[in-house]
């Protein structure tokens, strides 16, 4: 290999590695304004789609012209602006707007003022520099390049949750990324100096014998990446939401997407339509039908295997059969590019932004399948009749499929409204007891069941029957050794739900509720009953419960209930020393802090007890099992105290133990910390 090429080589793999480097770290950033949700992250990769699409433009519109004097300079003061912006503020600095009540406005504003032109510039590398490889070396159009750069995207992908996030702070993080960004405008700023070796005689050899690419196939180059970009949205969302509330899992289909990326462009060879093709038709239409039969259960290993196998083969298709359209006259090529990426961007955007707000319930993976199956059609309708009838069945099948999901979703639900932070959906069912059950769920996550029948209204249900870890701290936290009420209790709840901690409320306590989705208070006040039964005096606090609580003057609460880490984006700003000094300056004396830890993948407990010594506070663990009589599930709570009294209480005792170590363990702060030291998939 050439030293030229070598250079340019490394130049694309070095502006993708911090293309995808700085995607997690912005996202992770951002958390603390928005609260832990899936759709942070899809609404981030909207934004990364779109910015790259701008870069892809940038790139089309510096290589129009082969004698334009303007360009490189310009691109050279672009690339120095983009320095000076990094020099002149932290990556995201800790004073952003805090705009829950517009969070897609936020993710955009904050992301373009902080690192939107440093990721445009990266953006634009790839195709820039093939264009200016195919000027100053002999040769064809070196697509082999953009595969490099995929190949750079995806070891960024896989090395910031495995060795970037749990060894590196945040801020160490932000400070070496911008020193590798230093080192990619250097290595930029010797291509752009570099003279144009190829005449522009020379260069337009391949333009005068290739033909120019139709207009239909110019479509497919749009078409095709947005098919595969709406796979990425739809089954990154499904499997994290319907599936598994797994943290990280998000990461495995953009993996899966990136690396079709790298086959379809680096080797072509590989790909065989016909076999690719029938895998696709057996996989949408099986999926199809699973997605479905929304009351069937499928083992969440199998699920998630058959989910990314699916989209695997989607995204291979649509970035295999892109490449094989690929023109064949350089001019065409950062058009191609260009076409690409509107694509991808089309594709996120109408799954993260625009689905939820045109439909209520989440049709994404069928729309997404249909999409993928009709273009599908066109591109194999020269291949003959049997191609078209087989692709014609499985459309057909789809949409059938879709059909029958709303019917399901209209059957079962008696509620169902959608926003940014996900699709809630309200069931009603009889139980084997004869009483009517009512549920509130976001995807396979419970926020809560109430029991319509005669003495259980007021029965708290599921995570927080009288036995859990918060029915202990609220019995216990202000009585006698008597069970006598010292005074009237003051509770703090991070994370709304049902409502069904209201019915721990008497008549002169105060319970004062933290909620960040808006549609959650007015179902839980119309849809539910604790609320309304509640004889406390009951308050309502919008927005993320961090930044609610730093603005309030201190609230005294006896117990603050932390109820936010089911899902799998967990918020981990709410888990933080920063976070629990925050408690505790709105803790009563003695003041209970109660962590509802139940989650199947995540051991949280030994991460707040790391929390609680550095606080200078004692915790406990207390696990109850459940009681399908009542409707109480086995749930595991953490709490935290200085009131040495509390703890000694035989009731306490009883019911609480002392929280395993593990060994190497931080304390997470603001600045650092990871799940994957906590992270256990070995039983599920």
């Amino acid at each position: 290999m050439s030293a030229s090429r070598l250079l340019y080589g490394t130049t694309v793999f070095l502006g993708a590695f911090l293309l995808f480097l700085v995607e997690p770290m912005a996202a992770k950033q951002l958390l603390p304004i928005l609260g832990g949700s899936s759709a942070v992250w899809l609404t981030c990769l909207v934004f990364f789609q779109v910015v790259l699409l701008l870069g892809y433009l940038y790139a089309h519109w510096l290589t129009r012209s082969h004698t334009a004097r303007w360009q490189r300079p310009l691109y050279l003061v672009s690339l120095f602006a983009a320095v000076l912006l990094l020099a002149a503020q932290r990556l995201l600095p800790a004073t952003l707007s805090r705009g829950s009540e517009h969070p897609v406005a936020t993710i955009f504003l904050t992301l373009s003022a902080t690192i939107g032109l440093p990721f445009l510039l990266l953006g634009s590398t790839s195709p820039l520099l093939q264009v200016w490889f195919l000027r100053t070396e002999s040769g064809g159009i070196p697509y082999r390049l953009f595969a490099l750069s995929n190949t750079g995207s995806l070891l960024a992908l896989l090395a910031y949750p495995t060795l970037v996030e749990p060894n590196l702070t945040l801020r160490l993080q932000q400070t070496l990324w911008s020193l590798g960004f230093l080192v990619y405008v250097i290595l930029c700023t010797v291509l752009a100096r570099r003279p144009q070796t190829i005449e522009p005689a020379a260069a337009t050899q391949y333009e005068r014998d290739a033909p120019r690419t139709p207009a239909f196939t110019k479509s497919l180059w749009f078409l095709l990446p947005m098919a595969a970009a709406m796979q990425l949205s739809a089954v990154t969302a499904h499997l994290t939401v319907n599936i598994a509330a797994i943290p990280l899992l998000w990461m495995l289909p953009l993996a899966v997407y990136l690396l079709t990326f790298i086959l379809a462009f680096e080797l072509p060879g590989l790909y065989r339509r016909g076999i690719v093709v029938r895998l696709l038709v057996v996989m949408l239409a099986a999926l199809g039908y699973a997605i479905s039969k929304t009351d069937v259960s499928i083992p969440i290993g199998i699920a998630i295997l058959f989910f990314l196998v699916e989209a695997f083969l989607a995204c291979l298709f649509c970035h295999a059969e892109a490449y094989a359209l690929r023109p064949q006259r350089a001019s065409e090529t950062t058009l191609f590019y260009l076409l690409i990426a509107a694509g991808g961007a089309a594709g996120t955007f109408f799954i993260g932004i625009a689905s939820p707000l045109l439909f209520s319930a989440n049709y994404d993976l069928a729309i997404s399948f249909f999409v993928t199956a009709a273009l599908a059609i066109a591109v194999t309708w020269s291949d003959g009749w049997p191609q078209r009838l087989l692709w014609s069945t499985a459309a057909v099948l789809l949409l059938f499929f879709a059909i029958m999901l709303h019917t399901a979703y209209s059957r079962q639900a008696i509620l169902q409204v959608r926003n940014f932070y996900g699709t809630l959906r309200v069931k009603q069912l009889a139980t084997t007891q004869g009483a009517t059950e009512r549920m509130l769920l976001n995807g396979t996550i419970q926020h809560g069941t109430q029991l319509f029948a005669p003495g259980l209204t007021r029965t708290p249900t599921t995570y927080y029957a009288d036995d859990s870890g918060i029915g202990l701290a609220l019995r216990f936290c202000c009585t006698t050794s008597a069970n006598e009420p010292v005074h009237p209790r003051s509770i703090g709840v991070i994370g709304l739900g049902t409502g069904t901690l209201a019915t721990y409320g008497n008549a002169g306590d105060r319970i004062r509720f933290y909620e960040i989705n808006p549609l959650v208070h007015p179902i839980a006040q119309n849809l539910f009953t604790y609320l309304r039964d509640s004889p406390a005096a009951l308050t309502f606090a919008d927005g993320d419960a961090r930044a609610s609580l730093s603005r309030e003057t201190p609230q005294h609460f006896d117990v603050l209930a932390v109820d936010a880490f089911s899902g799998d984006a967990i918020p981990l700003h709410l888990l933080t020393t920063e976070a629990i000094a925050l408690y505790q300056r709105h803790l009563a004396p003695g003041g209970i802090l109660a962590f509802h830890v139940s989650n199947q993948y995540l051991d949280l407990a030994p991460e707040i007890a790391q929390l609680a010594i550095a606080a200078k506070m004692q915790s406990r663990l207390v696990e109850s099992a459940g009681d399908d009589s009542t409707g109480a599930y086995r749930s595991t709570w953490v709490l935290l105290s200085n009131s040495s009294t509390f703890f000694e209480r035989p009731e306490i005792v009883s019911a609480a133990a002392a929280i395993p170590n593990i060994q190497h363990l931080k304390e997470w702060t603001d600045d650092y910390s990871s799940l994957l030291p906590i992270l256990h998939l070995s039983h599920h």
